[in-house]
């Protein structure tokens, strides 16, 4: 078993033209044996965005804390604290900050696929 603060997690950072004002941490995955599954949470800072993109393999997100928006068919819909997210695979998607805070949710994917 595993028990930590998400913060306690190695981070990477992102902060270029396709995504700006990212950290993400790998919470649990292949190093924890995790099988199935890897847990990752990331924190957008105001002004933030993840890259625009899809990929084969559904993911689920729930929002942890803040204000953001996720981009869903071509529109921007707002997501908070406590909402939940279902992204089936090969479905186009993005993550912004939409407030002045910073945004933070946990996405969880299937294992095999590049953990961050």
């Amino acid at each position: 078993m595993k028990i930590l603060n998400y913060t306690d997690a190695p981070s990477r950072k992102f902060d270029n033209e396709v995504a700006s004002g990212v950290t993400g941490r790998v919470l649990i995955g292949k190093n924890d044996e995790a099988n199935n599954f890897c847990m990752r949470s990331f924190t957008l800072a105001p002004g933030g965005f993840t890259p625009r993109h899809s990929h084969e393999w559904e993911h689920e997100v729930f929002i942890h804390s803040g204000v953001g928006k996720v981009y869903k068919d071509g529109e921007w819909q707002t997501v908070t604290s406590g909402t939940a997210v279902f992204i089936p695979g090969n479905e186009e998607h993005q993550f912004m900050n939409g407030g002045a805070e910073n945004f933070t949710f946990i996405c969880l994917i299937p294992s095999g696929v590049d953990e961050i």
